[in-house]
Parts: structure tokens; sequence; C-alpha cells
């Protein structure tokens, strides 16, 4: 398990990377990626989507063009206060502090359940995914949004001290350990030698 596989540590280093976050998460994660998952999703006018790990905003911006009715959950204060100065705390979001692997929604409460750049800070990742499968409604999709593995034998080595990073196959079990069927995936990268990122949508069984 890598070092930021750990909630409080975790918490900790996104004290401080909150202040910097918009400024370097293009360079991993940028807006052409983001909306070309979104694009994959296919998000029904006015859905209840929930958007876990939703951090200072940057998916939430982008969700926000499909759906009034969005929700967004991180355990870091620091990231949520700054998606609360671009969306206010109360108005156009409603935003919750909690944790993926215990979510505290009803069952099948949610049309679309997103998640991007949260999946490889989770101890427990099918234990969240189940969390998931939970609250979105039967039948409908989950996006899910983590780094690719790399493929030479150092860069693993250094990945798997720091987080989760995971191939295909590895999702494969996760979300079909979870319960999910339908399972595809998109590999996207910011730019050529930038890390990839693996984009997974799934659908909860009817």
């Amino acid at each position: 398990m890598g070092v930021l596989e750990n909630k409080a540590r975790a918490r900790l280093f996104y004290k401080y990377l909150s202040k910097v976050y918009d400024t370097i998460n293009p360079f991993i994660w940028n807006d052409e990626m983001r909306d070309e998952a979104l694009s994959l999703l296919d998000i029904p006018e006015g859905a209840r989507v929930l958007d876990v790990g939703c951090g200072t905003g940057f998916a939430t911006e982008g969700l926000l063009r499909y759906t009034d009715d969005v929700h967004g959950l991180d355990q870091s204060i620091h990231q949520m206060q700054k998606a609360f100065e671009k969306f206010g705390k109360h108005d156009r979001v409603r935003f919750y502090r909690g944790d993926a692997e215990r979510l505290p929604f009803q069952d099948n409460s949610f049309d679309v359940v997103w998640s991007s750049g949260s999946i490889e800070y989770w101890p427990n990742p099918v234990d969240a995914l189940e969390e998931f499968r939970r609250v979105v409604k039967p039948g409908n999709k989950v996006l899910v949004v983590g780094p690719d593995y790399p493929r030479s034998s150092a860069m693993q080595a250094v990945a798997d001290s720091i987080m989760l990073f995971y191939d295909a196959e590895e999702a494969d079990r996760m979300f079909e350990e979870a319960g999910f069927v339908d399972i595809e995936h998109h590999i996207q990268q910011a730019y050529p030698g930038s890390p990839k990122a693996i984009t997974t949508i799934a659908r909860a069984p009817e």
C-alpha cells in the first residue's frame, strides 16, 4: 500500500496541495480530458449526480454543464474551501465532507456517480466501489478516473510506494468484485510523455 493510501496522510497532503492544485492539475488532468470523459458518460439532462472526491471543483464545474443537481463530497476541507469560493457553500452545489468508503446517502440516491483523481488514495477501493453501486440507481452508470499503471519496472516501484496505480485488468477485478457490469476503459493523456489516466465506466446491474 502506498504512503498516501492512508486517510490521515492524504488529508495532510491535500492541506498543502490545495494551495496550488488548480495550477498544477492541468498538466495531468486538463479540461480536454475532463470534457472527453464527460462526453463518454452521456449524462441525462437534469440528472442527480454525485462527485466523489470533488476537491477544488474541477470536475464539478464540468458536471454543471449537464445538470443543476450536483452533489460534491470530499474528505479534505482545504480542497473543498477552494470549491466553495467557486460555487458558494450552499448555492450551485451541495457539498458534504465525507468518506468514499462510507457514503452518507441512501440506496439508489443518484442517477450518476463520478469520481476523478480520488481512487488512488482509497485504502480499500472495492469498498468504495461497492458504495458507488449502492447509491447509484440500478441500471445506471458510474465513472472513475485513476492513474494508469506505468509500463517500466522502475516507475512501477515508485508508483506502488506512493499510491494506487492500476491497469485495465486490475480495474476489471475491482469493478467486478464490487458488482458492476458492462465495464469499459479509456486511456487518456494530457500530452505525450505526461502521466496517463485510466477512465472506467461501468453500470450497476438492474
